[in-house]
Formats: C-alpha cells, sequence, structure tokens
C-alpha cells in the first residue's frame, strides 16, 4: 500500500526531471548554481510584503483566509493572497518580476525564449483571474509588492469599507 510518503518527490527525482527538460530543451538550464538557488527560494505564499500587509490588517482588527482556493464559474480556480469571504475582497499582493511591474518590471536578458512567454502569460492569467472574480461579485484589490505598506493597507481597507474595487494596481 502506498502511504503519503509516495507522493513526496525527492530531489533526486526533481533533478532528473529537470536535466530531462534541460535536455529537450523545454526549460531553460541556469546560468549559475547561485542563480538556482535563487530562484528555487521564491514563495508562492507567504512573501515578506504578503505576511506585512496581512499582520497590519490584523492589528487593525481585520479577520481574513490566507491563499483560500476559489473556485468560480467556468471551472477558474483562483488563490488570493488574503481573502476576506463574508465581504468577498480578494486581496494579491503581486510581485514585481512575476507580474511584471510597469514601474520595476524588465525585459529578461537571459533564456528570453522561456522568461518572456511565461511572464506574458502570467499578467494574462491576472486579467482573467480579476474578470473571473467580478463577475462572481468579488471586489479585487492588487497591490505591487513595491508599494509602501500604508498605501496598501489602505487600498484594502477602502475595499472593505466602502466597496472601492482597486483592480489597476497602485
Amino acid at each position: 500500500m502506498k502511504g503519503w510518503r509516495s507522493a513526496v518527490v525527492s530531489r533526486d527525482d526533481r533533478e532528473v526531471v529537470r536535466a530531462k527538460a534541460h535536455a529537450k530543451g523545454t526549460y531553460p538550464a541556469p546560468a549559475s548554481l547561485g542563480r538556482s538557488r535563487n530562484m528555487q527560494a521564491n514563495r508562492r505564499a507567504d512573501t515578506k510584503p504578503e505576511v506585512a500587509l496581512r499582520k497590519a490588517l490584523h492589528r487593525l482588527g481585520y479577520r481574513y483566509r490566507k491563499d483560500l482556493r476559489l473556485v468560480l464559474e467556468g471551472g477558474v480556480k483562483v488563490r488570493p493572497d488574503v481573502v476576506f469571504t463574508a465581504r468577498k475582497v480578494a486581496v494579491f499582493v503581486d510581485g514585481c518580476f512575476w507580474h511584471v511591474c510597469p514601474e520595476h518590471g524588465r525585459e529578461p536578458t537571459s533564456n528570453e525564449w522561456y522568461w518572456t512567454p511565461k511572464l506574458r502569460r502570467n499578467m494574462d492569467r491576472d486579467r482573467l483571474v480579476t474578470v473571473a472574480l467580478q463577475e462572481a461579485g468579488w471586489l479585487v484589490v492588487r497591490v505591487w509588492e513595491h508599494e509602501p505598506l500604508p498605501a496598501a493597507v489602505a487600498a484594502v481597507v477602502s475595499a472593505l469599507e466602502h466597496g472601492f474595487d482597486s483592480t489597476t494596481q497602485l
């Protein structure tokens, strides 16, 4: 009988899969071991800006769900960083690189054949998710990771208290 441990992929297995993808040309080989470690350290959830925003909101007395999976009509699945279920407010803290910040985002200079389409897909997915949430009656707040914490908190509080929909990023 296979237990839960069988679902865990070992580091060696990941390396084999990664090496095969490099050989096929479907995934770029890292420029260096340091760059590879840096990219592997990127988190999907609980980033520093996200945690700071959550702590500030909690200090103000707001209670929320974090990283809650929502399944919307049309099969759209989304995990906002902070979710206020009763008020139907979804908050995203977008990273400048991954979501192509107009202020800090830049064109990739290495492996652009891989990164440019990937970042474009991220932007397209962000638009799709925002529209799907709005059509389902949710207010969407998107803030950039570089935004000052007071401005990010103000955008979320405005949505919660006044129904302000901040779909354009600050």
